[in-house]
């Protein structure tokens, strides 16, 4: 037989076979095909697929995406296959293996999951990222969990089944004998019944709610023939319709021309089929929305379906409340705060076919969507998109292969694009890719870009003010109460205050889990450990509150501002008919807190939204005429090479948030920087000011985009095993990239500045060095950084080094490509 072309050609060189289970006897007849399986063992030695054999008996079951039970060494295993072939591939030496070497799969024990592009995908993922093949897998398999392999007391294997099972609802309709079915006189619940499917089939939940219950009813006509009852599958996760007055996706009558510009952009790379990147670098405020909502459209005309991706849960609600407003059933919605029951319905649903446009956070891409015809990722620059745990993956760089696979245009849109979309921009080009920047510069209609203040706070001071809020600040928030408007102040600090110092002794209270000062929470009166999520009651002071941990004194100061501390003195400055409402990570724990706090806020007269960076992204409310930062130095001086780009993309966003209706908006910044040029840059609405001032100390200290990052962590309850293990694997990362600089020993001491300084043409590695968290939940922290030219192949020196060194027993390790949190 011919050899079959392969998905994975840099395999095709060796089948490699599984490990012989104890006790298993050679094939006694040739299989009728052979997988490529997955075993579902996360270890990133296992980077490879193994050929398996395929039964006569599960040759019409043993599908791409399907979950097989395997021998995998002394025990069965699950896996997934990622390819079928007809024969055998040649082996290293140029012959065809024997089939009684290969062992055969066992059983199907799940239905396909994915598709032969989704294993491409995970395949590459798994290179990319130093991640393990089945992990990558998962996350296109349905929600759930981690799949577990199950031996009943018969011996069977199975998967063990979801713990929310599937919903049902009953739907009754009338039969064609019971549309001249005449019910009795006084049979007044029949004529009800026959009334509500006059115009088609409806639940019974919908009966119950128009007449309350009608069970006996409906059991009655169904035994006289007149109607029919079946049971059908329901979708959780449909019913979070939002009052938010700005959910409405009706089109508007005309585009502006930066929206017209945009769509024709989008359609020829449609047309081109050739993963194009289109970046839409729009103001706020600008109609993005609107050009993704158009490009669907026609998408969706075509028979195809549409991945939109939105950074914040808080932003989901309105969102998900636009598309729906224009593409009613057909969306299906992804993120956190579904349950598993809703969550594993929006999935069956997108695997059906009833879905064809996803929105949702990350984990949304990974969705069993049909014939992809459009990647969209709303607020491209956002942090969020980078995934925290393995794999470390970043959504915009993944859909940008997707794209690349499928053969459809990415769409990013953002107001504040970042450093490495702009850069790729400007290149033309990355990986192969086109890139495209089209710009939007205009608000349609009257909508104008609102008017900066900078508060210089060093004024403040020194005329005698300690209020947190200055003169403009307060008088512009009085007059938003007078004129029965709405605001919304940024403060990115949760709690009431950041930490406490005794004025005695100087202790600051510190988790005991990990190097991370304890937060203070008033409403409470708790300290809160921001790392691990430990809560701490407050030591009582006799008589006076509360108490120094180390020497028992009452004098705890409070040190800087949470946004409770701002919600009681906004209480206290306007009248008591303005409603101030809390948005932040504590105020937000239920499930539907974000959309109820919105909801909240649209409907009130007057009203000011106070909250961290979730309320400055996406939100459009018209009537928001004042958008504030409390304190706008948190974000500017944080130690990360992204701060100034962070805080620029904050502020620009959270101006946004002002003037979006027929009055116009206002914004007021206080700083004790104001000629800092991410200050400049969003007072002037010129970004040009801080990106020239920001390219320039990255290129001369070599940091993306010019190069690309990579940040190994290891952690670990013993100290000293963790120094040497990081210390080893740093030596060998240094073999693989052939650097010849001895590496420093680990001390307290910061990197070194001059190695930062090392020209981008050749890898760098800095460290290692303990973490700026040196200790989390009672584990010791270590890290390198790798500092990488763009397009060198960092993920393979990094993993032939892991697997020089191999693991230690009782320390983790992590590794983050396209690091963006080095903290």
């Amino acid at each position: 037989m011919n050899k079959q072309p392969s998905l994975f050609p840099q395999l095709d060189s060796m089948p490699k076979e599984a490990p012989a289970l104890a006790g298993a006897s050679s094939l006694s007849a040739a299989p009728c095909a052979y997988v490529r399986v997955v075993v579902d063992i996360p270890s990133r030695a296992l980077s490879e697929p193994f050929t398996y054999g395929v039964p006569e008996e599960l040759g019409a079951t043993a599908l791409v995406g399907a979950t097989a039970l395997v021998p995998f060494g002394s025990r069965m295993a699950l896996g997934y296959i990622c390819e079928r072939m007809d024969s055998l591939p040649l082996n290293g030496e140029g012959s065809v293996p024997h089939p009684s070497r290969i062992k055969c799969i066992r059983d199907i024990l799940a239905a396909p999951a994915f598709t032969e592009q989704s294993a491409r995908i995970a395949f590459w993922m798994a290179r990319e990222y130093v991640a393990s093949v089945s992990e990558c897998l998962r996350l296109f398999l349905p929600p759930g969990g981690t799949p577990r392999l199950v031996r009943d007391a018969k011996g069977s294997y199975h998967v063990e089944a979801p713990a929310t099972p599937e919903a049902h609802e009953r739907w009754v309709s009338l039969t064609e004998e019971g549309r001249s079915f005449e019910p009795a006189a006084r049979a007044v619940r029949q004529r009800q019944v026959l009334d509500a499917l006059a115009c088609g089939p409806v639940t019974t939940r919908e009966l119950r709610i128009l007449y309350t219950d009608m069970s006996a009813t409906v059991r009655a006509l169904e035994r006289r023939g007149v109607v029919r009852v079946e049971e059908r599958r329901a979708w959780r996760g449909c019913e979070d319709a939002t009052t938010l007055s700005s959910a409405n996706g009706a089109a508007p009558v005309a585009l502006t021309a930066g929206q017209q510009e945009a769509l024709e952009a989008i359609e020829h790379a449609r047309d081109d089929a050739a993963g194009r990147v289109i970046v839409v670098d729009g103001v706020t405020g600008s109609g993005k929305t609107e050009v993704y909502l158009s490009a669907i459209e026609r998408v969706l005309e075509d028979g195809k379906s549409a991945f939109v991706l939105v950074p914040e849960i808080s932003l989901t609600a309105q969102t998900v409340g636009r598309f729906r407003s224009r593409f009613g059933s057909r969306v299906a919605v992804f993120h956190s705060r579904l349950s598993a029951g809703e969550r594993r319905d929006q999935w069956d649903m997108v695997a059906a076919g009833t879905a064809r446009v996803v929105v949702g956070a990350r984990s949304a891409l990974f969705c069993p969507l049909r014939n992809p015809g459009i990647i969209i990722i709303d607020e491209e620059h956002e942090q969020s998109y980078k995934q925290g745990s393995s794999p470390r993956y970043h959504a915009r760089e993944v859909a940008a292969h997707m794209a690349s696979v499928y053969g459809c245009p990415l769409v990013l849109g953002s107001a504040t694009p970042s450093s490495e979309a702009l850069a790729r921009c400007r290149a033309g080009e990355y990986a192969g890719q086109r890139w495209l920047r089209v710009c939007m510069p205009e608000r349609p209609g009257a909508a104008r870009l609102p008017e900066v203040t900078i508060c210089d706070l060093r004024r403040e001071f020194i005329g005698g003010s300690r209020s947190m809020f200055s003169k403009e600040l307060r008088e512009a928030l009085l007059g938003v109460a007078e004129r029965r408007e709405k605001a919304v102040l940024l403060h990115n600090r949760r709690g009431f205050a950041p930490f406490l110092m005794c004025r005695e002794c100087g202790c600051v209270p510190t988790c005991k889990h990990c190097s991370t000062a304890l937060t203070y929470h008033e409403r409470t009166h708790t300290l809160e450990c921001h790392t691990c999520g430990a809560t701490y009651r407050m030591r009582p002071y006799p008589a006076m509150g509360s108490a120094c941990p180390k020497c028992g004194s009452r004098y705890l100061a409070k040190m800087g501002l949470g946004t409770q501390q701002v919600e009681d003195a906004l209480i206290q400055l306007l009248p008591d008919d303005v409603e101030v409402i809390r948005m932040d990570a504590d105020s937000t724990r239920g499930k539907d807190a974000h959309k109820e706090l919105l909801e909240r806020f649209d409907a009130a007269e007057c009203a000011v939204l106070l909250g961290t960076q979730m309320i400055a992204k996406g939100l459009d409310f018209p009537e928001v005429t004042l958008a504030a930062v409390v304190n706008a130095d948190y974000a500017l001086k944080m130690p990360d090479f992204r701060a100034s780009e962070r805080a620029f993309d904050l502020y620009e966003q959270l101006a946004g948030r002002a003037g979006r209706g027929e009055r116009a908006g206002r914004v007021i910044i206080q700083t004790y920087l104001p000629d800092d040029p991410v200050i400049r840059a969003v007072a002037t609405h010129d970004r040009s000011i801080f990106t020239e001032s920001d390219l320039a100390q990255r290129e001369e200290a070599a940091y993306p985009p010019f190069v690309r990052l990579t940040n190994v962590v290891i952690w670990g309850a013993d100290e000293r095993a963790c120094r040497r293990y990081i210390e080893e694997l740093a030596a060998a990362v240094r073999a693989q990239m052939g650097i010849d600089n001895p590496p420093p020993a680990i001390g307290l001491t910061p990197l070194s500045e001059d190695e930062g300084l090392e020209p981008p043409s050749s890898p760098v590695l800095l460290g290692p060095v303990p973490c700026v968290i040196e200790r989390a939940k009672d584990r010791f922290r270590f890290h390198f950084i790798c500092k990488t030219p763009v397009g060198y192949h960092v993920s393979d020196c990094i993993r032939a080094a892991l697997a020089s060194v191999g693991s230690r027993e009782g320390i983790s390790l992590s590794v983050d490509v396209d690091a963006y949190d080095l903290m």
